[in-house]
């Protein structure tokens, strides 16, 4: 018997190293770098408590829904969100919509992200779509339902079965189902539009392409290091509409300037350090290398 266990002895070792070597080689053909930090950032980052409501239970709710603008469009040129011209390119490429008071929130809902679908009409396809709000919908057929959704004329369409887009578009109200989920950019970084009307004294920008929540509770600003203010005082930009947020100073405000993000639904703070360079221009666009997912 010791002679048959010491016999197998060495062949049981070769086994379980071979099958160890051949997990691990499985796990590096089949590891993909962004998934992997996803996984990461999601056991790091996120606690219970954190998590909202709409990713632990996908809910789904009636509202009404419109379309406006041109018909394979993507609504108003910017809306009253202040992303400008963005709603129409990457990564928003016209999947958005604008939306009732009581989910716009004051400005507080832009960059929300939803996903509608429809089943009520014979032109539906009942699969759901994924739109982000950049604009207010405050009157017209907003007004007597509680939650609508107008949509650009694209998003519209996209509810429809292939080849059935304009007859959708012709359908009027329609009657939808929407869900708050997380926003997805494929990796986009989120991206900082400052507005016209900045100045040394008065900066005022409009954050953009925010994964996960989508929309903000609060923006912070830091100065350059080398200003007498010191470099870890943080100051509080007020909301100015929309998306846009304000800080207003008695003195000329000295850059690179970081921006200090606060997520709407879970609290989650993300810096982006100096995104802001000196010498910025007002309408300038300025991408960071962060994002929350």
């Amino acid at each position: 018997m010791a002679t048959n266990n010491a016999y197998h002895l060495p062949h049981l070792f070769v086994s379980c190293l071979l099958t160890t070597l051949f997990c691990f080689c499985e796990f590096c053909y089949c590891f993909h770098p962004k998934q992997a930090m996803n996984l990461s950032t999601a056991a790091v980052e996120w606690s219970p408590a954190e998590i909202p409501k709409y990713q632990k239970k996908r809910k789904w709710s009636p509202a009404g829904a419109t379309w406006y603008g041109s018909p394979d469009g993507a609504g108003s040129d910017g809306g009253a969100c202040g992303y400008g011209d963005a709603v129409s390119k990457p990564p928003f490429n016209s999947m958005i919509t604008a939306i009732s008071p009581s989910l716009y929130k004051s400005g507080k809902g832009c960059g929300a992200c939803y996903q509608v679908k429809c089943t009520t009409n014979p032109s539906c396809s009942g699969n759901p779509v994924r739109v982000v709000v950049t604009d207010l919908c405050p009157g017209g057929p907003c007004v007597p339902e509680s939650i609508h959704f107008d949509l650009s004329g694209t998003a519209f369409g996209a509810l429809a079965k292939p080849g059935e887009q304009d007859k959708l578009r012709g359908a009027g109200v329609l009657q939808i189902e929407h869900a708050r989920v997380p926003c997805d950019y494929a990796g986009t970084t989120i991206a900082f539009r400052v507005d016209p009307g900045s100045n040394p004294y008065y900066f005022a920008v409009a954050p953009q392409f925010e994964e996960a929540d989508g929309d903000l509770a609060s923006v912070d600003l830091k100065e350059a290091t080398s200003t007498t203010a010191g470099p870890d005082e943080w100051k509080p930009m007020q909301q100015s509409w929309g998306a846009v947020w304000k800080l207003e100073s008695g003195s000329a405000l000295q850059a690179p300037f970081s921006i200090r993000l606060t997520s709407g639904n879970t609290g989650r703070i993300l810096v982006a350090n100096d995104v802001i360079p000196a010498g910025w221009q007002p309408g300038a666009i300025y991408p960071s290398l962060v994002n929350y997912l």
